[in-house]
């Protein structure tokens, strides 16, 4: 089951404030197979899919978040830290996706396509 266009921007507005601090970028969302990337910073730091939201696992994640629920975001996927009831608080989402950001590596850059 796809996830609905209305829930990732319901994820999206939750953690919003991740990304208003001075300099910070804004979040932004891609489809990708039927499901949802959030990107903070040009970082992947949620998936989507069947309309749950996963944050990337990391330390600075869990000191945050405290007791999370791990599963894999689909078949075959490593575990994330799987939120429900803290999406509901916003100040909670907007600093732990922003210290998820802060905590990813960059990504790598892309190889040029040859023509």
């Amino acid at each position: 089951m796809a996830s609905d266009l209305s829930f990732v921007e319901y994820v999206i507005d939750q953690c919003a404030g991740a990304g208003r601090r001075a300099g910070a970028s804004a979040l932004t969302h891609r489809k990708m197979f039927g499901e949802y990337a959030i990107y903070l910073d040009g970082k992947v730091v949620l998936l989507v899919c069947d309309n749950q939201a996963f944050l990337k696992p990391t330390e600075a994640g869990r000191a945050l978040l405290g007791d999370v629920e791990e599963a894999p975001p689909y078949p075959g996927a490593k575990p994330s830290f799987l939120l429900g009831g803290q999406l509901e608080d916003r100040e909670l989402m907007a600093a732990v996706v922003r210290a998820t950001a802060d905590a990813l590596p960059l990504p790598k850059p892309k190889k040029p396509k040859k023509v």
